[in-house]
């Protein structure tokens, strides 16, 4: 379990998370919504390890995160960050064998059990076809798997996505998003993931949080979330909910 409790952030004076408590259970999908600067990135960061909170505690099985050393932490969760490290030099499978890193020794070479991990990555994500082209040269959806397969090698129970789908049309948003889902039930991952399309969350994920101003407005299954009033609190935003003709979900139109 995967768990924010009693969470603030505050730098320079200002208060980024307020008291914010969330846990992520195992075999989830768990979507972070919000408006801009409601705190998302901060807090994904935060339960990635990569921020230190000023109070509260973020716990990976009921140990500090704090306690854990960089490579371990590394062997039980990956964070992709909203703006993508620099890896224009390096070829598809170059970047995906980099998620083995944290179980790897100081100049150690690519073990059998490394070149396993990497070939089912890249299988699942299906970036195979082009394993031996330069990152650079890649499409928005295939960039998108590729940096997955790294986070899939890395061979964790947890991910965690700082808005995997924002650079993506909407062809690769809806390719990217049903890998997630295909990863949460055939893996049993465990992923967090930012995401501004409440009509998308709603339909692939398994619990919607939703922060507005540095706390937790929401946190429930898509049932509670797709409500009028709900969705007015987290976006100060009127819509109704119509009956999507194939799937009979909700589908919230402003």
């Amino acid at each position: 379990m995967l768990r924010a409790n009693k969470l603030t952030m505050n730098r320079q004076g200002n208060i980024l998370l307020d008291n914010v408590s969330c846990e992520i259970g195992a075999n989830q999908l768990v979507a972070l919504v919000g408006h801009n600067g409601s705190g998302k990135s901060t807090l994904i960061k935060a339960l990635a390890g990569e921020m230190t909170s000023s109070s509260g505690s973020i716990t990976l099985d009921d140990t500090a995160i704090s306690d854990y050393g960089s490579k371990e932490l590394a062997c039980q969760m990956a964070y992709l960050p909203q703006q993508l490290p620099e890896a224009a030099g390096f070829t598809v499978r170059e970047l995906v064998m980099l998620g083995r890193y944290p179980h790897q020794k100081w100049l150690q070479k690519p073990t059998a059990i490394d070149k396993e991990k990497v070939a089912q990555a890249m299988k699942v994500t299906q970036v195979e076809p082009f394993a031996d082209r330069i990152t650079a040269t890649l499409s928005g959806g295939e960039r998108a798997r590729a940096w997955l397969a790294m986070c899939l090698a890395q061979d964790t129970r947890y991910l965690l996505l700082d808005e995997p789908l924002a650079a993506l049309d909407m062809h690769y948003q809806i390719e990217v998003i049903q890998l997630i889902r295909r990863l949460v039930d055939e893996q049993g991952l465990s992923v967090v993931i930012i995401i501004h399309d409440i009509n998308l969350a709603a339909q692939y994920a398994d619990r919607v949080v939703a922060l507005k101003k540095g706390q937790v407005c929401h946190n429930g299954d898509v049932s509670s979330t797709m409500q009028p009033e709900v969705l007015h609190d987290i976006f100060n935003v009127d819509m109704q909910l119509l009956k999507h003709p194939v799937t009979g979900q909700p589908v919230a139109v402003a």
